[in-house]
């Protein structure tokens, strides 16, 4: 996978951030002249990872959240956005859908939501060192 252009990106994992995040990502992906809808998917699935650092990731507690976007050849954009938080113990349970571990009124839908506005989505964890998702998205504007 042949990447074009990169930004690299740290914030803190305080939620005030967390828009901040969604509107550079998709900012720098405009480039490729996506649709609207393309655009919003990228923003809504950005908004849910970035969530998950904060709520899950660091959970008390305050931690950095590094974002990586890639614009890859064939009009694909690849997010990557990790933390070194508490990590995952079990990745296969965390990702089906109405799982949560904080409880209250959280959904459990966020790998869910992920999934169902990009292409792909790939999480590597590990308990203590942190998680990192990984999301790809094609972009059909004009060429």
């Amino acid at each position: 996978m042949k990447i074009i252009n990169e930004l690299k990106m740290t914030i803190d994992s305080k939620s005030v951030n967390e828009s901040f995040s969604r509107v550079a990502v998709s900012a720098f992906a405009s480039c490729l002249d996506p649709t609207v809808e393309e655009l919003t998917d990228i923003r809504t699935a950005v908004s849910e990872a970035v969530t998950n650092c904060i709520v899950h990731g660091y959970k008390q507690s305050f931690g950095k959240i590094y974002i990586t976007v890639s614009i890859c050849e064939n009009r694909l954009v690849r997010i990557k956005i990790r933390d070194k938080g508490c990590g995952i113990e079990d990745i296969s349970k965390a990702m089906t859908p109405l799982f949560t571990t904080a409880g209250g009124e959280r959904a459990g839908l966020g790998f869910a939501v992920m999934e169902s506005f990009t292409d792909k989505v790939k999480v590597s964890s590990a308990p203590g060192k942190g998680t990192t998702v990984t999301l790809y998205k094609h972009v059909g504007g004009k060429e």
